[in-house]
C-alpha cells in the first residue's frame, strides 16, 4: 500500500466513525443525587412521604428524557435510620460514590451531623423538610431547607391566634430538638402583639404522660385562650388527649409535624385544632395536580402534604441544573440554588435568593374540622414580626 491509498484508508475509517457517532449519540449526562433519610425510626413518618414525592418528580423527569431534556437523575439511596451518627456515615458513603447534590433528613439534628462531609466535600445538600432557621446558619454555605421556616410557621400561627381576640397563652415544648422549640418564636410574636403568656412547660422526646402538664393549666384561673405545641407523633396525641381529658378547653395550635393520618384519626378530640404546614389543594392549584398525579402512581390518595415537599425537592434541583446551563458540577450547582427564584413547586412557589438557605414559600393555616382538613388561610406575615434565628 502507498502513503496516497494508506491517507485514502483513514479519511475513510474516520468518515465511518464519524457517520456511526451521529446514527448512535453519546449517552445523555447523569446527574446523582445521593439520599440519606430516615426510612426507618422515628423521623421516618415525614421522610417516608418525601421520598415518595421525590420518586414522583424523578420518574416524570426522566420519562420526559431529563433535566432539559437531556440530564437524567440516578438516586442513590441509603437509609439513616433516624440516627445523627448514621446520617454522617451515608452521607460521606454518597459523596465516595460521586453524587453532586445530597438528600437530608427531615430534622436540623441529624442533617447538622452531616456539616464536616458536606463542607469539606463542597457538595450542596437539602434537608428533606427540616424547618428549623438554624440549619443553614449552623451548616454553613451548602447547606439548605425545604420547608417554610420555625419562626415565619410561629408568626403566621401568632398572628392568627391575636386576630381570632386571643390573648392569653401557654406553650409546650420540648429542648431536646431545634424544631420542638419553635413556641419559643410563637411567645415571642405573640407578646410583641400585645398577647400574654401565661406559662410555659417542657418535655422530653418520647414522653407518653403529659398528665401532670395537663393539671397545670387546667388549674389555672382563667384558663390560657390558646396553647401552642410543636410536639409531633407519637407524643403528640398523648398530649392532647391528657388535656382535653383534664378539662382543658383552650384553642389548640400546632405545626407541621402533625399534618399526618395520625392527627386526623384522633377523632373528636381532635376537633378544632389549628395547625401550619407547607400547603392546601385549593381548587386549580398545582398541589391538587400533584394530588392527582399522585393518587394515580399509587393507586390511593395522599395523607399529608409531605410527599409534595419531596417533589418540591427534585423541581429546586431540577431548576438548578437549568439555571446552571446543564452543569452537575457540586459547586456550580450550590451557587445555582442559592440564586433560584419562583421555582414552581406543587406547594407553591420556592425562592432562595436573598436568603442564608431557608426558602421562602407559603404557609398554610389548616383547621381539623369532621375529620378532614379546613383552610384558613395562606398569609403572608409582616417581615418585622418574624423573630430572628434562635440558636439553641
Amino acid at each position: 500500500m502507498n502513503k496516497k491509498e494508506g491517507t485514502d484508508m483513514n479519511k475513510l475509517l474516520i468518515s465511518t466513525l464519524l457517520a456511526s457517532a451521529m446514527a448512535f449519540p453519546a449517552a445523555a449526562e447523569t446527574l446523582r443525587v445521593g439520599v440519606a433519610t430516615a426510612q426507618t425510626g422515628a423521623l421516618a413518618p415525614f421522610d417516608t412521604p418525601v421520598i415518595d414525592g421525590i420518586h414522583i418528580a424523578v420518574d416524570e423527569i426522566n420519562e420526559a428524557g431529563g433535566i432539559d431534556g437531556k440530564i437524567k437523575i440516578e438516586l442513590l439511596e441509603k437509609d439513616v435510620r433516624s440516627d445523627a451518627a448514621q446520617t454522617s456515615i451515608a452521607t460521606q458513603e454518597l459523596v465516595d460514590e460521586g453524587v453532586s447534590v445530597i438528600v437530608l433528613p427531615c430534622d436540623a439534628d441529624p442533617s447538622l451531623a452531616a456539616i464536616g462531609v458536606i463542607t469539606e466535600a463542597q457538595i450542596p445538600a437539602i434537608s428533606t423538610c427540616a424547618s428549623s432557621p438554624t440549619l443553614p446558619q449552623i451548616g454553613g454555605d451548602y447547606m439548605f431547607a425545604n420547608f417554610p421556616g420555625d419562626n415565619v410557621q410561629a408568626t403566621v400561627s401568632a398572628k392568627w391566634a391575636y386576630d381570632e381576640g386571643h390573648r392569653s397563652a401557654y406553650i409546650i415544648y420540648s429542648p431536646d430538638t431545634q424544631y420542638t422549640t419553635m413556641p419559643l418564636y410563637f411567645a415571642e410574636v405573640f407578646e410583641k402583639l400585645g398577647g400574654k403568656m401565661l406559662g410555659e412547660d417542657t418535655h422530653t422526646i418520647g414522653q407518653q404522660d403529659f398528665s401532670a402538664i395537663a393539671t397545670r393549666i387546667a388549674a389555672l384561673d382563667p384558663q390560657p385562650d390558646v396553647i401552642m405545641t410543636s410536639t409531633y407523633e407519637p407524643d403528640f396525641p398523648s398530649m392532647l388527649k391528657a388535656l382535653r381529658a383534664a378539662g382543658v378547653e383552650s384553642q389548640i395550635i400546632g405545626s407541621d409535624g402533625i399534618d399526618s393520618p395520625t392527627t386526623f384519626s384522633l377523632g373528636a378530640v381532635a376537633e378544632g385544632l389549628v395547625f401550619t404546614t407547607a400547603g392546601h389543594p385549593t381548587e386549580g392549584s398545582p398541589l391538587e395536580a400533584f394530588n392527582k398525579k399522585f393518587e394515580e402512581v399509587n393507586g390511593k390518595a395522599p395523607e399529608t402534604v409531605f410527599n409534595a415537599v419531596g417533589y418540591d425537592l427534585i423541581k429546586v434541583i431540577e431548576a438548578a441544573v437549568i439555571a446552571a446551563d446543564g452543569s452537575t458540577d457540586a459547586q456550580t450547582l450550590r451557587d445555582a440554588i442559592a440564586n433560584l427564584e419562583n421555582v414552581q413547586g406543587a406547594t407553591s412557589t420556592i425562592t432562595y435568593k436573598g436568603t442564608d438557605g431557608m426558602p421562602l414559600r407559603e404557609v398554610s393555616l389548616i383547621r381539623v374540622k369532621d375529620g378532614g382538613r379546613e383552610l384558613i388561610g395562606q398569609p403572608t406575615p409582616d417581615a418585622s414580626l418574624i423573630p430572628e434565628p434562635r440558636v439553641q
